[in-house]
């Protein structure tokens, strides 16, 4: 079984930074794409980034775009995601998925594990 916790969310300001941190632990020896999605409440889950198990391939929506970077370490099971010039609309709670046998993208049937997630606050 594969475990994956978030962090790095928090309160920011229009324009500012932030690093998520996704970190997987259990049977991490397998082949496995990751995603970062984000959900506000009452709308649908969505992808926002997502790398392929070998950290050479990369996909973003097209709203992130320039602002914000994936990156994996693998020698530490560790994926980011690098987000700068936040805006008020990348408000959300994000969540980092895990897809088996290398899937990856940014639509949830990808994946098959998720994380708990962690809250983002774009506000002045």
């Amino acid at each position: 079984q594969l475990e994956l916790v978030e962090s790095g969310g928090g309160l920011v300001q229009p324009g500012g930074s932030l690093r998520l941190t996704c970190a997987a632990s259990g049977f991490t020896e397998g082949y496995f794409g990751i995603g970062w999605f984000r959900q506000v409440p009452g709308k649908e889950r969505e992808g926002v980034s997502a790398i392929n198990s070998g950290g050479d391939r990369t996909v973003y929506a097209d709203s992130v775009k320039g602002r914000f970077t994936i990156s994996r370490d693998n020698a530490k099971n560790t994926v980011y995601l690098q987000m700068n010039s936040l805006k008020p609309e990348d408000t959300a709670v994000y969540y980092c998925a895990a897809g088996s046998y290398g899937r990856y993208g940014l639509a949830k049937t990808s994946y098959n594990y998720w994380g708990q997630g962690t809250q983002v606050t774009v506000s002045s």
